[in-house]
């Protein structure tokens, strides 16, 4: 994973950016991480520099959703608020975690805070119960600093970035 810069990020963006290296680093079969704002928008993620290559039909890579962060991103609120729709359907709380396992891969989605959701594409062999331990301690950790500011800023820096105008 290429690290995304964080020049003129506050400190708790910076935190934040680590927390997330530090999961798929350190998680052995993680492919891709996005966080997601409530209202669909990447707020975060472990590939922001080829969101833009992703996005056009030759830069295709075949591994995740088209390659591309703000395609799990879309993937990733799709699924919570099917899950949130369910929920409230069957009179069942807040829903906590989302996983699917496919033939190929994983898909793991957990709420962090206000709407917030974490997302993680895994391969095919990851240990599930790994990855959902790791994707708690981080929801642990950025679920309090998750602010509307910070989802701000961190809004304003994938924007920045995607036009080519890293902060």
């Amino acid at each position: 994973m290429t690290a995304p810069s964080t020049v003129g990020l506050s400190r708790e963006a910076r935190n934040l950016h680590w927390l997330l290296t530090n999961l798929v680093e350190e998680v052995p079969g993680i492919l891709s991480v996005a966080v997601v704002s409530s209202d669909g928008l990447l707020l975060l993620s472990s590939d922001m520099e080829s969101n833009e290559a992703a996005r056009r039909p030759q830069g295709r890579t075949g591994s995740g959703p088209r390659g591309s962060a703000a395609d799990l991103a879309t993937v990733v609120s799709g699924i919570g608020s099917l899950t949130v729709g369910a929920a409230k359907l069957m009179d069942s709380g807040e829903v906590k975690h989302t996983m699917v396992a496919m033939d190929d891969g994983s898909l793991f989605v957990m709420s962090i805070s206000d709407g917030s959701l974490l997302g993680v594409h895994g391969s095919a062999d990851c240990d599930m119960s790994v990855v959902a331990y790791h994707m708690a301690l981080f929801v642990g950790r950025a679920g309090h600093v998750l602010t509307p500011e910070l989802r701000n800023e961190l809004r304003q820096s994938v924007e920045a970035g995607a036009a080519g105008n890293p902060r």
